[in-house]
């Protein structure tokens, strides 16, 4: 039996209004290449950095989220490795003194939260038709250094994951995290949140007691390329395949960094991987030493006080609260603005009222914002008069769902789209009676269908004396009036 050992690196973007080191803006959404530079970020000789507090507070901030440990004393070091995207020949990052040591965070523990600042971005135009942002320099690799120098979080956690579903579950989890907290946007597709997953396997035979295993460390490979949640969680399984294969097949795993082909879904060796002493760290002699207890409003209990509910007791509160239902609270967390609505709207309401605003909120809401890209209400107080609306059998489903809709396109009140469009539920038993009898008149196949015991056309009947009269009509009066003109 093979047990698998994963452990992620984690890299984000930081929301701050200039670089780590500069006063450059750091702007991820800029498309001209090569226009939030200055010297600093470029590298030109006689530049100093100076540190970014807002980053530091940033990195702190999730630290303290995932009750991490707070450095008293820190510092900056320099990591050294040449590549194009590198302009200073090194990265300032951290490397024995982090700002967090330790820490939890669904379920599996953290190693470490350190401050660094981002690369360049490398274009590769390869043989390509040459693009207009690119004309001329088909087969050539361009640099934008527009990203360099941007602050950027690493997390790095203990090597206890054990399958990808966790991997991914993690992932996702302090994506959420970082975007509560206003430390990242974090969207992967831009960049803006990377991961690289180290993966081991190893043999474990049984020992004498069931309790106990026999555990060896396999050779650890490091996956990078990982720009969605669903490539995380595949290539973390191919790879954990993949060596399992190698060494039934009488190979070794190599210790090396791999890419994601995310077509082929497969992993491809890039190069053999860097220790530690590679990297040649020493202490960033242009930074100075940080000693946080001297920095009151970066001390634990000013960070502490400064957060807002972390997604998990959020999370807690919602379902304990309002009984909703998972996949509806998962999106008022992902959501932030979303949420912020849905609580707008139920301030003060019953677990019921809550449910049945939660069910227009992510049907028919979610489909009108898709749709049309804009925000429906200025306020919750018109979307929660139009739930009252449904509540009091003012309107009915059907009625709600026009009346949204209509607000969405025009605006204005629930309560005058429903006067202006006959939409008020009619209640009014003989005019329901006769919009029955002709729906029954014109279909006769379904009313065959249901007095043959088919319990669907039922519905069909329904539906089709709700459209006859314009949806006003109170669906349960209309079956009951259904059932009885059938019966008789």
């Amino acid at each position: 039996m093979y047990r698998p050992t994963i452990g992620l690196e984690i890299h984000a973007e930081l929301k701050t209004r200039t670089k780590m080191f500069c006063d450059s803006a750091n702007n991820s959404d800029e498309t001209r290449p090569n226009v939030n530079v200055c010297p600093i970020c470029m590298a030109h000789p006689g530049t100093l950095p100076v540190i970014n507090r807002e980053a530091m507070r940033h990195i702190l901030c999730i630290g303290t989220a995932v009750d991490g440990k707070l450095a008293d004393f820190s510092e900056f070091d320099r990591k050294s490795y040449f590549y194009p995207d590198i302009p200073k020949g090194y990265q300032i990052s951290q490397y024995e003194h982090p700002l967090v040591s330790g820490g939890v965070l669904s379920g599996v523990a953290i190693t470490r939260v350190h401050l660094e600042e981002d690369t360049a971005r490398s274009v590769h135009v390869g043989g390509l038709p040459a693009m207009p942002a690119h004309a001329g320099q088909a087969g050539k690799s361009l640099v934008d250094f527009n990203r360099a120098g941007i602050p950027l979080m690493e997390l790095v956690t203990e090597p206890v994951i054990r399958d990808a579903e966790t991997a991914g579950r993690f992932a996702r989890e302090l994506q959420l995290l970082l975007r509560t907290l206003g430390a990242s946007e974090a969207n992967m597709e831009k960049g803006e949140m990377r991961i690289e997953a180290n993966v081991s396997v190893a043999k474990h035979e049984a020992l004498s007691t069931k309790s106990q295993t026999n555990l060896k460390m396999g050779t650890k490979v490091e996956v990078k390329n990982l720009n969605s949640f669903r490539s995380v969680e595949r290539a973390i399984t191919f790879e954990i395949n993949r060596q399992i294969a190698l060494i039934e097949g009488g190979g070794k795993v190599m210790q090396e960094t791999r890419g994601w082909n995310d077509t082929k879904q497969e992993t491809f060796h890039q190069r053999f991987k860097e220790g530690s002493a590679d990297y040649r760290y020493f202490p960033e002699p242009d930074l100075p030493k940080l000693f946080l207890s001297e920095i009151p409003e970066l001390s634990r209990e000013a960070i502490r006080a400064s957060l807002p509910e972390l997604p998990w007791d959020k999370r807690n509160r919602l379902l304990k609260d309002y009984e909703l239902k998972e996949e509806a609270t998962e999106l008022f967390l992902q959501d932030v603005e979303l949420g912020k609505f849905f609580e707008k709207v139920v301030s003060g309401r019953t677990p019921d009222f809550a449910r049945l605003a939660a069910n227009y909120i992510t049907t028919d809401l979610i489909a009108l914002l898709s749709a049309g890209g804009g925000k429906v209400f200025s306020d919750a107080d018109t979307f929660t008069r139009l739930m009252d609306m449904v509540v009091s059998n003012k309107i009915s489903s059907r009625g709600a769902k026009d009346i949204l809709a209509e607000m969405y396109r025009s605006g204005g009140g629930p309560e005058t789209i429903a006067e202006e469009h006959g939409i008020i539920q009619m209640h009014d038993t003989e005019i329901l009676r006769n919009a029955v009898k002709g729906v029954l008149e014109e279909e006769t196949k379904a009313v065959e269908e249901y007095r043959a015991g088919k319990e669907a056309a039922l519905q069909y009947l329904i539906g089709k004396s709700m459209k006859a009269t314009k949806s006003s009509g109170n669906p349960a009066m209309l079956k009951n009036i259904i059932i009885e003109e059938l019966k008789g």
